[in-house]
């Protein structure tokens, strides 16, 4: 070897790619390290929505959604004490057969923000994630806990 200056300069280029890799991988651990508390937040969010989409949608094009037919029932008893109380069995009825634990569905348009059904101390609830539809007159609001 006649050119010692060759290898040195081999070595350096080496080890520079070797501190490059490394500071690398520590700065994408860095941006990839999940917070465990806002993990929870997107998932009880997307609990509220998820349920009132099931609610809202249609088995197939003949079906009425669950929140037409309470619209109905609402409509059709003008909204009567009769008609808010059947409504309100039905939807306890389908809040539990959802195993819903902690939760407050109610229509804050034509009743007011009447509570149709609920389940737990909406007081003292402290994460509550809240979904809204409407569906004619009436606009009916989720709130899970």
């Amino acid at each position: 070897m006649l050119d010692d200056k060759g290898n040195f300069i081999i070595v350096e280029a080496i080890l520079a790619v070797i501190l490059l890799l490394f500071a690398f991988m520590i700065f994408n651990q860095a941006i990839f390290t999940m917070d465990s508390d806002y993990s929870s937040e997107i998932k009880d969010s997307k609990n509220a929505q998820d349920i009132m989409e099931f609610l809202s949608g249609k088995i197939n094009f003949t079906d009425k959604t669950f929140l037409g037919e309470i619209s109905t029932i609402l409509q059709e008893g003008k909204n009567s004490k009769e008609s808010i109380s059947e409504v309100s069995e039905i939807c306890k009825d389908k809040f539990s057969g959802l195993n819903i634990k902690n939760y407050r569905f109610s229509e804050t348009n034509v009743l007011d923000d009447k509570v149709l059904a609920s389940s737990g101390d909406y007081s003292k609830s402290k994460d509550i994630s809240v979904a809204i539809r409407t569906y004619g007159d009436y606009s009916y609001t989720l709130s899970v806990w």
